[in-house]
């Protein structure tokens, strides 16, 4: 699972890099949570259409899902983008996704939002359980919690283990150091951090952000645009039962992606 893809260069290295994903991190699937790639904020179409393009399997979003509300076209019809399943029944998507994976696999995806220092929203743990009645006859099931605390990812972790693959935190747009397999066998970590710019404050120009919160002068967070790095989590799944064998953070640099796409003459 690739984190939160944050403007233009999130997006650059997000499609420039999943052929290295798929050969040398040997990803058999590539989810992308897309809900910062429109400057920052939200998801267009015309994104959504470059990680398909690209070979990403399904696009996970968050609490901005509705920022760019073009979006909202492709959240009903199409069957590989999910939205978190504890927004209002009525709102546009669907918190759960079931991608086909070579000729004979599929993949559970499903997304939820948090409710620690987050706007009011529907009990996610109750959201999910609903999820997984619908996804009885997959194995492999992978959770999007896009949450601020890392005490509400640890509770959601314990709280899924043994019944998903895995659970993997995003929005903070900063990696833990925490990925474990848990006792019941599901792949756990708080954050998968940021694709994006990293000299930054979470993808934002510095120099905006300290104006902004130091001398209290209302600024526009501008998306920066150096020191670009992918960052993602793989896990490795039991086939057979669906619990997590092995799990892994993986940061690459735009400069490697470039140099493995330029020595294998991929096109992106």
């Amino acid at each position: 699972m690739v984190g939160d893809v944050v403007g233009k260069p999130g997006m650059q290295i997000a499609t420039a890099a999943v052929q290295y994903l798929r050969n040398v991190v040997k990803a058999d699937a590539i989810v992308v949570n897309a809900e910062n790639a429109a400057d920052g904020s939200g998801l267009r179409l015309k994104d959504y259409r470059k990680l398909i393009d690209a070979s990403v399997d399904a696009i996970t979003l968050g609490d901005h899902v509705f920022r760019k509300r073009e979006i909202m076209s492709v959240l009903d019809s199409e069957s590989n983008i999910v939205r978190p399943a504890n927004l209002a029944s009525a709102a546009p998507g669907k918190g759960l996704a079931i991608i086909k994976i070579g000729a004979n696999e599929t993949i559970a995806v499903m997304s939820a939002l948090g409710r620690v220092f987050m706007n009011p929203i529907d009990c996610p743990f109750r959201a999910l359980d609903e999820c997984l009645k619908q996804a009885t006859g997959t194995k492999i099931r992978l959770v999007d919690f896009h949450a601020e605390a890392t005490s509400d990812m640890q509770l959601m972790g314990r709280y899924l283990d043994g019944r998903v693959t895995a659970v993997l935190g995003t929005h903070t747009h900063v990696p833990t150091a925490d990925e474990c397999v848990l006792p019941g066998g599901t792949g756990f970590q708080c954050d998968v951090g940021m694709t994006g710019p990293h000299e930054s404050i979470l993808g934002r120009k510095i120099d905006a952000v300290r104006e902004a919160v130091i001398n209290a002068v209302p600024t526009q967070f501008q998306v920066a645009t150096q020191d670009v790095r992918l960052s993602a989590t793989w896990f490795d799944a039991d086939r057979q039962n669906g619990k997590c064998k092995q799990i892994g953070r993986v940061q690459i640099s735009g400069d490697t992606i470039e140099a493995y796409n330029t020595a294998t003459h991929q096109r992106v």
